[in-house]
């Protein structure tokens, strides 16, 4: 008919297709534009709705990591045990894998635990002999100190009065008999303390036995009991949080043994007494990082300045800048470099809010744990996403 379109599939100048549902589009096609409420498409979201989105998964991350906290502050102890655990597993995998070559597992397992402890046992007993050997001269170096420090004090350029540490001494003896039964009530409340530790110490031991010897078994039964869908998931940030846990757990205690070597040779070539002892203290507070070193070292500065005097101590002062400079930019960035490096920023932050919601214990759990989470994000964060795609180590 005349005035009618020939062609009934073409309006104008466009194609019309029609398609039957569960069909592909044409070649050439443009995609329906989803759009959300108010007729809005997820790019034409405006920059709040975008901050509001994300503030409510923070909100819940914060909550759940809340509960969290309440709940590890309730059984502070089998969690200490087992982070502690975790921590001796790390240190003896390397030597019970080596042993497990030639022998069976389980042997391997017992020989390298039972080493350990005889190496422990003999550490303890060689620092009780060497208090021991110096406990007759101590005292006196201490007296000779004091009257040396003393003597300096009333010279240039401080011009004490005579006699201040004298009164000094008059006075902490006035105090402490003054509240000697706050010091018997604090020292029966350390008793009861040091049961728990000896207790949570065994607990450690025991699941550190068992974590050696079929770890990977234990992991792989727990995610066993997860959705097929989300096991995979967990195994591969099991493996990124473990690699990463052993990795800044074997180099933090590598430095820290540099650290006590050194203290402890320094120590002694100056003459300090009780070198031995002081670096076991130095060994143990560098695996606080960043704040324990100097706080171990300024206890050895004071027992040299009240055996040595005060040049000695100088010198221990100076120790603490030359070896905090040594473990910050030389043995930290070349032992640690398999494991996740953090900016020191981060470091000094997380011990501080660790220190602040779980004293000591909360500063040295602070950066693994920091380590854990950073390398776990990493592991399972998309290629490509937020930077160049993550490096595998």
């Amino acid at each position: 008919m005349a005035g009618r379109d020939p062609d009934p599939t073409r309006r104008g100048d466009r194609p019309v297709t029609s398609r039957r549902p569960g069909s592909r589009a044409p070649l050439g096609s443009r995609p329906a534009r989803r759009t959300g409420p108010r007729g809005r498409t997820p790019e034409r979201r405006t920059a709040l709705e975008r901050m509001a989105g994300r503030a409510w998964r923070v909100l819940a991350v914060a909550v759940a990591g809340y509960a969290g906290y309440l709940v590890v502050s309730r059984l502070i102890l089998p969690v200490v045990a087992v982070f502690v655990a975790l921590v001796i597993t790390a240190v003896l995998r390397p030597p019970v894998d080596l042993l497990a070559r030639r022998l069976p597992r389980s042997v391997s397992v017992l020989l390298t635990v039972l080493g350990s402890l005889a190496l422990l046992a003999g550490l303890g007993l060689l620092v009780a002999m060497v208090v021991r050997a110096q406990a007759g001269q101590l005292g006196g170096q201490v007296r000779d100190g004091a009257d040396r420090l003393e003597h300096w004090l009333e010279g240039p350029p401080v011009h004490a009065r005579a006699g201040t540490l004298t009164d000094l001494r008059h006075r902490l003896g006035d105090l402490l008999s003054t509240h000697r039964r706050a010091v018997l009530s604090t020292a029966v409340t350390g008793a009861g303390w040091l049961v728990e530790v000896v207790a949570g110490a065994a607990l450690a031991v025991f699941c550190a036995v068992f974590f050696t010897h079929s770890g990977d078994r234990m992991w792989g039964w727990a995610t066993a009991l997860l959705p097929a869908r989300s096991a995979p998931t967990w195994r591969r940030a099991g493996h990124a949080a473990w690699r990463t846990f052993a990795g800044y757990t074997r180099g933090l205690f590598l430095v820290a043994g540099t650290n006590a070597v050194l203290v402890g040779v320094v120590l002694a070539v100056l003459g300090v007494p009780l070198a031995v002892p002081l670096a076991g203290l130095e060994f143990l507070a560098a695996l606080v990082p960043l704040v324990g070193s100097p706080i171990a070292l300024a206890v050895a500065s004071l027992v040299a300045l009240a055996t040595r005097g005060p040049v000695t101590a100088l010198l221990v002062l100076a120790l603490i800048v030359v070896i905090g400079q040594l473990e910050g930019h030389v043995l930290h960035p070349l032992v640690m470099s398999w494991a996740v490096r953090l900016h020191p920023v981060a470091v000094a932050l997380a011990v501080a809010v660790g220190a602040t919601l779980g004293g000591v214990v909360g500063a040295a759990v602070a950066v693994p744990v920091l380590s854990v989470g950073w390398a776990v994000h990493q592991e399972l964060r998309p290629p490509g996403a937020n930077g160049p795609p993550r490096r595998r180590n």
